[in-house]
């Protein structure tokens, strides 16, 4: 297996980098030019001379507390700490001197002194910067006695026979001894390896923004500390994203991973599988089995940082519950039946090309996978459109996501993120609507704190009072706790503002937007009906704090709009989109650093799925069938006419296939039964069909309606490209082969040449340039390119051809920005006397999506079953205690969960996640959608909400049923 080999320099320089004028000093007889600010330390490692260091670390701010990389410097006294020396114009330094490597040498050993000496057994053994400090230093023995220190458990033995205290009973435990905390299931806290360097406090803070350690005691008994007298790690506020893990140099903070599997010897950079920020990981290894992953310091969307997921949940990939040799069954109630490939892949495509020939060559589709790479996406509605012969292809996309590609395609021409997450570091305003960055996208979210703690001002715009509201040294300038469904009021309310007050950029809007349109828009903006104090009674938005909020966005500096789910999932979705673009052209916020409208997409690929041509009435790079121009572009490519009529979005597909015209699906990497709103409705339809293949890692709630299961490959075993939601191409590189025995692209291609097809794409690297050759935006792209670079942003092209970071910098992609109309009408699901309620739905740190991939991993210990967060007068009214176990009922359906009682939801709002089959979030919602896209209507519900003491009839029939399901028959 042939590593990647990173054409960056991988060692820490011990702190940050600067940007600066260049100034140039003398370091050891050696000339450096570095920028102004840089320290000493760093610009001695950018000559190649390694400075001793502990304390320092180029992922945090130096804090000069070990005082192992004093130098000498001339003209000035003492031994000043290099870490926190900025260089001059013309300094002279001495890194060498016999005086500073005597100091050196006496600081270690006070370290060693305290520090247990078990090097050949401990977990960090050849991994260890204490470690190898001692030996940077010359360290070859101690002049020091044992005394008082904080490793040894008892007395006995640890002081010297004329110590006072050597006269105390063996037994008596060591009063500054403290045991391992082991209780967070992915790593241990040592403390009687501190060297209390604070490396991790600082990272716990800079990095990551939590502030969950601290440095507890002083002088002799200072010690790290995750909280209080009583606290542990898992009890903490910590959040697992492995930051103080990653910055420890000795093994106080270890992966419980090195200390069973020992120390990885080799690495492969790759993409993480699991939000849309797209986090850069080495996947480190020991031979072939993986030992951990660490974020790349160049990975240029997290900046060499990661969440809980990305750092410690990878353990599904190698889960008992995998299925690893396809299967098959005639009928849904029959046990499954273990065969080989080649017998699956038969019996699939006899059965797909026998429903064509019965019900008509439309009668099949496809749904593509968020979750699995660009390429494989791009060979999933290739086999619907090249060999199924229709267009019948759609992604996950449609039920989270869409709205953005019509919205941001209406008004600005294009359907991505303006901006890379780099900008936010340059914004002075952030608008989060409908997002909930510290939970579903928490590496831009630190990101984003770090702005924010840095005197930039937050909005936010939720029903939910989300952490970043207010949290550990951060607080939101404005909170507008929004009524569920009145999204587009609440815009339309702020651009009112704006408009009314002539707080708009006329310049920008005059050459950059069309300005009749933009006539057309005051007109209707400016309407009493639009103002904050018509909207209050509506939104339930205070009309002050909705003003200033309007003030504050368009009279802040760089004003930047961030928004997710909670935007796109309801019936005005698209709506919404274009009424927070409007608000971006209004203010001049686009086409520059620190500005934009950018949608923080939900999983790894969400991107890259719509990209590819997903959609069904889209071929890739978003150009609709019905140009022919367009299609002749495939028609060369391919050697097939491509159908000129849109398909079947799912929903089309679901009503369909209960209607009795759709009988076959290839659903790849979904779990539309969980996953898709109405429940009850998805399961209709996937029963009403003949044909459905699954091909997944395990048996999801899907696969219990399925005739034919494809076992699938996790991120870790294939080559290929995710894009991010900054339309960041990264490479995924193949850490280990295919426990199922092929990548996914490669089972797609043994189906499609099953139905006859006649590929020959022998690696991911061919179909990239088949992408290339055939969409505009990815021109420029192949793999080449991605090892120089790291990775890319579409568009990449002649024009662009090192990729494009920030979109709509001269002009908007379409022209000339377009003003849309943004009438407000509300949704047909309505509260009443029976649903009083509305229930609104999101995602937890923890767990992922439907829960597939961290439901198997040590994550459950966090989040371990679904719970409905119910505000305190709503439960008082119901009789209801935390904990309690409640019926959640709508018009659509019902279901059972524990109920947690919080003031973070407003009387009258009730929010709870869907991670768990079990609870099954989604028997709940309706079939209600987005006018223009079909995206669901998730985050408005009007619910009831009742004590119960037992699940529902629903789910017990349906828990019934899959177990029936996944029953497979015993080989012979």
């Amino acid at each position: 297996m042939k590593d990647f080999i990173i054409p960056w320099n991988d060692a820490d320089m011990g702190t940050p980098a600067r940007q600066g004028a260049p100034v140039t000093l003398s370091i050891d007889g050696f000339a450096v030019t570095v920028p102004e600010g840089t320290s000493v330390m760093r610009a001695a490692a950018e000559a190649g001379i390694s400075v001793p260091k502990l304390c320092a670390t180029d992922s945090v701010e130096a804090f000069g507390s070990c005082r192992l990389c004093v130098v000498e410097i001339e003209g000035r006294r003492g031994t000043p700490a290099s870490c926190t020396t900025p260089v001059a114009e013309g300094m002279v330094v001495n890194t060498q001197s016999s005086k500073v490597r005597k100091i050196r040498k006496g600081v270690m050993e006070l370290y060693i002194s305290d520090h247990p000496l078990d090097c050949l057994t401990c977990s960090a053994n050849g991994d260890c910067e204490l470690q190898d400090m001692a030996g940077a230093v010359g360290l070859r023995g101690m002049r020091y006695e044992s005394g008082e220190n904080h490793y040894a458990p008892s007395l006995a033995g640890m002081l010297s026979k004329g110590d006072r205290r050597a006269r105390q009973p063996e037994g008596e435990a060591n009063p500054h001894y403290i045991p391992i905390d082991d209780s967070n299931p992915y790593f241990t806290y040592d403390p009687s390896k501190c060297i209390v360097c604070s490396r991790c406090v600082r990272a716990c803070e800079e990095v990551q923004g939590t502030f969950a350690l601290t440095i507890e005691g002083r002088g002799f008994d200072s010690r790290v500390s995750a909280g209080g007298p009583l606290d542990n790690f898992l009890a903490s506020d910590c959040v697992s994203c492995g930051a103080c893990v990653q910055a420890c140099p000795t093994a106080t903070l270890q992966e419980k991973s090195v200390a069973e599997m020992g120390t990885p010897d080799r690495s492969v950079v790759t993409t993480c599988a699991y939000c849309g920020v797209g986090c850069s990981f080495k996947a480190e290894l020991q031979g072939d089995e993986l030992v951990r992953m660490v974020p790349w310091k160049h990975g240029k969307a997290n900046r060499g940082h990661s969440c809980v997921k990305g750092r410690f949940a990878y353990g599904y990939t190698s889960h008992k519950d995998r299925i690893l040799n396809p299967m098959i069954r005639d009928s849904v109630d029959d046990p499954w039946q273990e065969v080989s490939w080649e017998e699956a892949l038969s019996f699939a495509a006899k059965r797909m090309r026998g429903l064509q020939e019965k019900y008509g060559q439309k009668s099949i589709g496809v749904i593509t996978s968020s979750r699995c790479t660009n390429e494989e996406t791009f060979l999933v509605q290739k086999l619907a459109r090249a060999v199924f012969g229709n267009n019948n292809t759609d992604t996950c996309a449609r039920v989270c996501h869409s709205p953005t590609g019509y919205g941001l395609g209406q008004t600005y021409g294009t359907s991505a993120g303006t901006q890379d997450f780099d900008s936010v570091e340059q914004t002075d305003v952030v608008v989060v609507i409908g997002a909930n960055p510290t939970d579903g996208h928490p590496v831009f979210a630190s990101r984003l704190k770090k702005r924010l703690r840095a005197g930039a001002k937050l909005i936010v715009i939720d029903p939910r009072r989300i952490d970043l509201v207010k949290s550990a040294h951060i607080q939101a300038a404005h909170h507008l706790p929004l009524k569920p469904g009145t999204n587009v009021a609440v815009v339309s309310a702020l651009a009112h503002v704006i408009v009314t007050e002539k707080l708009y950029d006329e310049a920008f809007i005059r050459s950059r937007c069309d300005w009749e349109e933009f006539a057309e828009y005051v007109d209707f903006i400016s309407a009493e009906l639009h103002s904050p104090e018509a909207t209050e009674a509506l939104t339930g938005v205070p009309a002050n704090t909705l003003r200033a909020a309007a003030r504050t966005y368009a009279g802040g500096g760089n004003g930047a709009i961030y928004y997710g789910l909670g935007v796109t999932e309801h019936s005005q979705g698209s709506t919404t989109v274009m009424g927070i673009a409007n608000l971006a052209m209004l203010t001049g916020n686009v086409g520059r650093p620190g500005v934009g409208v950018n949608p923080l997409r939900g999983q790894n690929n969400v991107q890259g799925s719509c990209d590819m041509g997903s959609f069904p009435h889209e071929l890739p790079g978003y150009r609709h069938v019905k140009g022919a121009e367009v299609r002749d572009v495939f028609k060369q490519a391919w050697g097939v006419e491509i159908d000129p009529e849109p398909g079947l979005r799912i929903p089309n597909m679901l009503d369909a296939a209960v209607d009795g015209t759709f009988k076959g699906l290839y659903c790849q990497g979904e779990d539309i039964l969980q996953s898709d709103p109405d429940t009850k409705h998805v399961a209709a339809g996937l029963a009403a069909m003949e044909c459905v293949i699954v091909h997944d890692l395990f048996l999801n709630e899907t696969a219990n309606y399925a005739h034919v299961f494809l076992p699938g490959s996790s991120f870790l075993e294939k080559d290929g490209t995710f894009t991010n939601a900054e339309r960041r191409i990264n490479r995924v590189r193949k850490v280990m082969a295919p426990r199922n025995g092929y990548a996914d692209w490669e089972v797609t291609q043994l189906l499609a040449n099953a139905m006859g097809a006649g590929w020959h794409y022998t690696h991911p690297a061919q179909i990239m340039e088949e992408i290339a050759a055939t969409t505009p935006s990815f021109a420029g792209v192949d793999y080449a390119l991605l090892e120089e670079k790291g990775s890319v942003q579409w568009p990449c092209n002649e024009a662009n051809p090192d990729g494009t970071p920030l979109m709509h910098v001269d002009g908007f992609v379409r022209g000339k920005g377009r003003f849309m109309i943004t009438e407000y009408v509300a949704t047909d699901e309505k509260t009443g006397p029976r649903f009083p309620l509305l229930l609104t739905t999101g995602r937890i740190l923890s767990q992922y999506n439907v829960g597939a991939q961290t439901r198997r991993t040590a994550n459950s210990v966090w989040h371990e079953e679904d719970v409905l967060e119910v505000h305190p007068h709503d439960s008082e009214n119901r009789g209801l205690k935390d904990g309690d176990w409640v019926k959640l009922a709508s018009r659509s359906g019902e279901t059972t969960l524990r109920v947690k009682i919080t003031d973070r939801v407003s009387p009258g709002v009730v929010y709870t996640t869907f991670h768990h089959p079990d609870t099954q979030a989604n028997v709940i919602t309706t079939d209600f959608s987005d006018w223009a896209t079909n995206c669901p209507e998730y985050k408005v519900t009007a619910v009831q909400v009742s004590p119960s003491n037992g699940p529902t009839d629903w789910q017990e029939d349906y828990a019934a049923q899959a177990a029936r399901s996944r029953r497979i028959e015993a080989a012979e």
